[in-house]
């Protein structure tokens, strides 16, 4: 036992150390200033390049929203089919596989709907539609020096835009003010070479591509909702039986810019309009299902080194108590021939034969014996002799004790006695020996010890 309490604290000291040794050479990870350049546009994110309130707004208002961590592919499962608006805001630090962007463009032909908001994009993202395309040109770019929690600073010499057209987009909105680093949108029409098939359809993949022509259900053509002589800011068109938004500044959804103006109608415009489930993209914000939730939790904390140095700790204590450090030890023999084996056969047997007579008689006898001892008396005195001898010399009732002797010998001598008044009998012999003083034999002392 005192082995056991030594590895225990040893064990308990090596862990305190280990705890201390890591607070000290822990350094914390100065926290690193949003910026527009590598903003964090994850809905997790409450810095101003994050887009937690607006994530935070359309849930506690009573939108169907979730942050969907699995890739595009995805989609088509059981759980992306209650998906109705798909909304990626660029950038994002995972770029999307062609594969996912086939899965994503599949997706939006068969009746989705992407919200694509950023200042540039693959093409291949946002696809062209029977020869409609959008591209996306940025005149400012951001410098490290300009601070996205500055309004002022981020919309310095920009005029606030109105809608071009009453549309569901522009609905309740009078103007919108996005960032002086604002793409604009130009919508280019048709090529001569995207001649039109004979079921109306344009292929748009090229003659390489052996997907088949996307047909847009309804007009093709782009709808713009806002801008101004240099470009459109939010456009919107048919890709098969979906349709795909694209808006040219996230920085207007942004934690710093969804306050300003009627920024926030138009957020909820465009998620919004299209009914159902909105699922915001955090597989490409790096917020995938596949990384451990507990290691992103204590990530950047030295919890995890102190986890993997306890359970390098325990494995090494494992190790070494299967290991021998000495010659090898016989292991102890232990007899088992005891004395108890017979007292423990014999009590069940008894037990299971309703022998309780013969129980009290092996008990009886002896304390008979020892009394009588006691009393300076032979054995075969009588009952009242020898409870009258034991009172004269000790504060135990003759009465009471020549009572019981005699409920024993009538239990031995054939009376009927249930299990529970053999105990109490025996319980009561015992009480008067202690009370006696009587001190056991030798060979039961053993026994005891035995026991113990």
């Amino acid at each position: 036992m005192r082995q056991r309490i030594s590895i225990i604290l040893t064990f308990v000291v090596i862990i305190g150390l280990l705890v201390i040794l890591n607070s000290l050479i822990y350094v914390r990870k100065e926290k690193v200033q949003d910026n527009e350049i590598t903003p964090n546009r994850s809905t997790y994110h409450s810095g101003p390049t994050g887009t937690r309130a607006l994530h935070d707004l359309l849930n506690e208002s009573g939108y169907k929203v979730i942050r969907w961590r699995e890739s595009p592919e995805r989609l088509f499962s059981e759980t992306g089919k209650l998906v109705d608006t798909f909304v990626v805001i660029g950038p994002f630090p995972i770029e999307f596989t062609g594969n996912e962007i086939e899965a994503l463009r599949d997706w939006v032909a068969r009746g989705g709907r992407l919200v694509f908001i950023g200042r540039h994009f693959n093409e291949a993202l946002v696809p062209k539609s029977e020869g409609w395309r959008v591209i996306a040109r940025q005149w400012n770019f951001p410098t490290v020096d300009d601070d996205p929690a500055n309004t002022q600073q981020m919309t310095k010499e920009v005029t606030a835009l109105q809608p071009l057209q009453p549309t569901v987009f522009t609905a309740g909105i009078q103007t919108v003010m996005p960032s002086r680093f604002a793409a604009r949108l130009s919508v280019l029409p048709p090529l001569k070479q995207d001649k039109p098939n004979h079921d109306g359809s344009v292929d748009i993949f090229g003659d390489d591509d052996e997907r088949e022509p996307v047909k847009a259900s309804g007009s093709a053509a782009p709808i713009i909702h806002f801008g101004n002589r240099e470009g459109a800011l939010l456009v919107d068109y048919a890709y098969g039986s979906g349709r795909i938004v694209v808006l040219g500044d996230p920085y207007m959804v942004s934690n710093s810019g969804i306050k300003l103006n009627d920024n926030l109608q138009l957020a909820i415009n465009l998620l919004a309009s299209g009914g159902g489930l909105i699922a915001f993209d955090e597989y490409h914000q790096g917020k995938g299902i596949s990384q451990n939730p507990w290691a992103s939790y204590f990530a950047g904390t030295p919890v995890l080194a102190l986890g993997a140095q306890i359970v390098l700790l325990v494995l090494l204590i494992l190790w070494t108590n299967a290991r021998r450090f000495g010659r090898p030890l016989p292991l102890p023999h232990t007899d088992r021939r005891s004395s108890l084996e017979f007292v423990a056969s014999m009590a069940e047997l008894q037990e299971r034969s309703r022998a309780y007579d013969l129980a009290i008689e092996n008990i009886y006898t002896r304390t008979r014996r020892v009394l009588a001892r006691h009393a300076g008396m032979d054995y075969n005195s009588s009952r009242a002799a020898i409870a009258k001898r034991i009172a004269e010399r000790s504060t135990i009732d003759a009465h009471q004790l020549e009572t019981l002797m005699r409920q024993c010998e009538e239990a031995i001598n054939g009376e009927a006695i249930s299990w529970r008044q053999s105990l109490d009998l025996v319980r009561r012999l015992r009480i008067v020996e202690k009370n006696l003083g009587l001190r056991m034999r030798a060979r039961e002392e053993r026994q005891a010890a035995e026991n113990i």
